[in-house]
């Protein structure tokens, strides 16, 4: 299991929870972005710069990710297109995509894209707070325990 960021819109909060269970773990994780910033040192986590432009930290996480990986992204449309490879998937808020929601997620954000284009104001979402960073922990930590538990002889 290798782990996938979308680091452009993750929060830097929600960054050092990740590397530190990499770190923790010994799991490689990389962060793609198309911007530098900085990480914790550990041989286990790294920074993927890519070009910029539209959506090419997502190109290049659906080009890498395999059956089994984790991608960590709050983007609708890379995370349907990365579920087809069987492939775990969590939101910087702890939220799991599944082929089981991700339809119903898509429809939601059609929705809103047609709402906030007839000049509808919908807002982004709240500013992430401390329960929502235990939230996100606690959720990465079951889903990382899991993974590797049913790998295990």
């Amino acid at each position: 299991m290798q782990i996938w960021v979308d680091a452009d819109a993750c929060p830097g909060a929600i960054r050092e929870i990740i590397a530190k269970a990499a770190h923790k773990r010994a799991i490689t994780t990389t962060f793609v972005a198309n911007h530098s910033f900085a990480l914790p040192k550990s041989t286990h986590v790294r920074l993927y710069q890519v070009p910029s432009g539209f959506d090419e930290a997502d190109k290049e996480i659906e080009r890498r990710v395999s059956a089994g990986d984790l991608v960590i992204t709050s983007d609708i449309p890379l995370a349907a297109d990365v579920l087809k490879k069987s492939v775990f998937v969590l939101t910087s808020r702890g939220e799991r995509y599944t082929e089981n929601n991700i339809k119903q997620r898509l429809q939601m954000r059609d929705f809103m894209e047609t709402m906030r284009s007839s000049g509808e104001h919908t807002g982004g979402p709240p500013a992430l707070n401390l329960t929502d960073r235990k939230h996100f922990s606690d959720q990465l930590d079951r889903l990382l325990t899991k993974a590797l538990q049913s790998r295990s002889p």
